[in-house]
């Protein structure tokens, strides 16, 4: 520590100057006692001394230095409230060896003393609690930039595996172990994502543990990365990753109604883009379906995937099996409506007919229509299953609202 003795800041006019040596044991007790080291300091010693001396309060460069002393506590992992216990343990140590103090028989120059160095411990314990705020928040901001790209780079699975890996340690994420991805978007269009975002973050943590797990935003939706299979922090009590989610969603009644979608585990750092890249198809799936269900999964949709891959086949399977429904008044909505609605009911009618709200009749009068313009009958498995197919393929393709590609 470079400081002055009481009454001697350098270079300033009428102040003697004198040996320091005095303050190292004072910044050395106070550190010891705080647990904190003696350089956080900084010139804060020598400006009490000052003050106690001359009455003067500090400079703003130097109230600047002190600013810097809270940035500095904050970086090195301090609290605030342990640099404060810093700067209070040695104002006070510091008052009892002050000449002022201990050699003089005035009161009233004690008491002036006194009022001097609490405005400066108060000037000073004010901008030094304000530097350490404003590390920490640049510190956030730089681990959520951080966070937000590692994770960007993680879902699109291109970048270099050696880098990722050795990203995702200050994060608590072995890339070698299986981890689900599981996507929550707004159903509405609307709800705070960073909000929800926030919330799922502790229910995360609460659930699986604070290693392993990665919550951030992209493109409008909610990312989450938590273990899975054997990995340590997995469920083990039969309740899946996006169930788990809507739970949290429900319990903390958050606006909106939102969508989950889950991805299998898989391992390794390319495992977490696949397992992203299903959650991602599963929710365009869903979407595209219109299912009504606020849980999908990609496992339950794989047969929806394989159709939606193979788009030349599908359009040419919808072509042949379905657009003869054209044919009616009103087009093929309502037909392709009940297809989708018995297939949905497990095949049974008035299940069906519950669900459109119509009669059971009028069920199968639709499905005999349908049997009459397509040559394909519901009681035929055969016939069944390729309009089943034709029908997922015509919701994945928005068909009839959007037209088919031309035929070549």
């Amino acid at each position: 520590m470079t400081a002055s003795r009481p009454g001697s800041r350098p270079g300033r006019p009428g102040t003697p100057s004198a040996s320091d040596d005095w303050l190292a044991p004072v910044a050395a007790s106070a550190a010891k006692a705080c647990h904190a080291p003696a350089d956080l300091l900084g010139e804060y010693l020598p400006l009490l001394a000052d003050a106690a001396i001359n009455g003067r309060r500090p400079d703003a460069w130097e109230l600047d230095a002190v600013h810097e002393m809270g940035r500095r506590a904050a970086a090195q992992g301090i609290g605030a409230r342990r640099a404060v216990d810093l700067y209070l343990s040695a104002a006070w140590r510091l008052w009892r060896q002050l000449p002022v103090v201990a050699r003089s028989s005035d009161p009233e120059k004690v008491r002036r003393a006194a009022e001097a160095v609490l405005r400066v411990l108060d000037d000073a314990v004010g901008v030094l609690v304000d530097g350490h705020q404003s590390e920490r928040r640049d510190m956030i901001r730089r681990e959520e930039a951080q966070r937000a790209e590692f994770v960007d780079d993680l879902l699109r699975g291109d970048a270099d595996v050696a880098s990722l890996v050795e990203r995702a340690e200050p994060f608590g994420v072995d890339l070698g172990k299986p981890h689900h991805v599981a996507l929550v978007a707004p159903r509405d269009g609307g709800g705070a994502v960073d909000r929800v975002a926030i919330a799922l973050e502790r229910a995360v943590v609460e659930r699986f543990g604070d290693r392993e797990v990665l919550v951030a935003t992209k493109d409008g939706r909610v990312v989450v990365v938590v273990p899975g299979g054997s990995a340590p922090g997995a469920p083990r009590d039969g309740v899946d990753v996006g169930t788990a989610l809507q739970q949290a969603l429900e319990r903390r009644r958050l606006a909106g109604r939102w969508r989950v979608a889950a991805g299998r585990a898989f391992p390794g750092a390319y495992g977490v883009a696949r397992s992203y890249e299903e959650a991602l198809e599963a929710l365009t799936v869903a979407d595209r379906l219109g299912l009504d269900a606020d849980v999908v999964h990609s496992r339950d949709l794989l047969v929806h995937r394989v159709l939606g891959r193979d788009q030349a086949a599908i359009v040419d399977l919808v072509r042949d099996v379905l657009t003869p429904l054209d044919q009616v008044r009103g087009g093929a909505e309502v037909l392709l409506e009940t297809l989708q609605a018995y297939f949905d009911a497990g095949e049974v009618a008035t299940e069906a007919a519950r669900g459109l709200h119509v009669s059971v009749r009028t069920v199968t009068y639709r499905l005999a229509r349908v049997a009459q313009l397509t040559g394909h009958r519901v009681s035929r498995p055969d016939q069944r299953f390729a309009l089943h197919a034709a029908v997922l393929g015509a919701r994945l393709l928005d068909w009839p609202a959007t037209p088919l590609p031309p035929e070549p």
